[in-house]
């Protein structure tokens, strides 16, 4: 069997940057080990398989298939990986259709294009405040002694938000070095699939970034995630409430970093917008 294979970089207008995706074009559904083997060969943050939908080729179809796995597990959404899917059919394969749905566990997405960007129709996740006492032992195995502001929790996705203290600054935010370890032995319930570390940013500042943040996720394999749009889905709600905006400019700032353009939409949605670059395509042989 010969599976079209992509790497893609999303959130990006540079190779090397933004969240790397395999990307996957498949015919027909594969066995669910053989996509869990698949991705845990490609050992990226998420490999992504699209199937196709009617009978229609990747060129001319506009309804497709999606799903999404690390290297350990399948997940529920994936905002990089179906950026990076999005931009394999539209560039690679010259989709002819102005929007693109993908058929997910999370329901459809749609995608669309925009000047240099590509626009995702995602889910809203507003996450619900907690005591801080009550999970402190999470919190301190990723934030150490910097100060925090407040803390979330997202029971939709299963993460947990921490808000840093307005006193600290983006620099803070990047000097976090959390264990995996730590995390696993600190929650082993299934609570928690993930933890946001998130700070007021400096609109002020050119280029503007209304928040900065990070993302952490040993419990789906992945320390830390470069640059995640499911993330954002929960961080979105939460910051658009405290700036009262609609329209917001993220930046995660991990090694790689990658930038989002947010719009909370009057029919609680989100659009999370951003660029892709395609890095790789060969054929993946099994």
């Amino acid at each position: 069997m010969e599976i079209p294979i992509f790497t893609v970089d999303a959130f990006t207008n540079l190779p090397f940057k933004g969240n790397p995706a395999a990307i996957c074009l498949i015919e027909n559904e594969l066995r669910d080990d053989l996509y869990q083997s698949i991705a845990a060969e490609m050992n990226l943050s998420e490999t992504a398989f699209i199937t196709r939908r009617n009978s229609m080729d990747f060129s001319s179809g506009s309804r497709f298939g999606l799903r999404w796995f690390t290297p350990t597990n399948e997940i529920p959404l994936c905002g990089h990986a179906t950026l990076a899917s999005a931009a394999v059919l539209f560039y690679l394969k010259k989709n002819v259709n102005p929007v693109l749905v993908f058929e997910t566990m999370s329901g459809d997405l749609y995608v669309r294009q925009h000047e240099e960007s590509l626009i995702m129709d995602f889910p809203l996740n507003k996450p619900n405040p907690q005591g801080k006492t009550s999970i402190y032992v999470h919190f301190q195995a990723v934030v150490g002694d910097v100060p925090i502001q407040e803390v979330c929790y997202s029971p939709t996705t299963r993460k947990l938000m921490i808000r840093l203290a307005d006193t600290c600054d983006r620099s803070e935010l990047t000097s976090l070095k959390p264990e995996a370890e730590a995390l696993l032995k600190n929650e082993s319930t299934g609570k928690i699939k993930g933890v946001i570390v998130t700070v007021k940013g400096a609109p002020t500042a050119q280029p503007g970034y209304d928040f900065y943040s990070r993302y952490f996720a040993p419990w789906v394999g992945i320390l830390e995630d470069p640059v995640c749009g499911s993330a954002h889905t929960v961080l979105a709600a939460y910051w658009s409430e405290k700036l009262n905006k609609k329209k917001m400019l993220a930046y995660q700032c991990s090694s790689r970093g990658g930038e989002l353009g947010l719009e909370v939409r009057d029919d609680g949605r989100l659009n999370i917008s951003g660029q892709a670059q395609i890095v790789l395509q060969g054929t993946l042989k099994i």
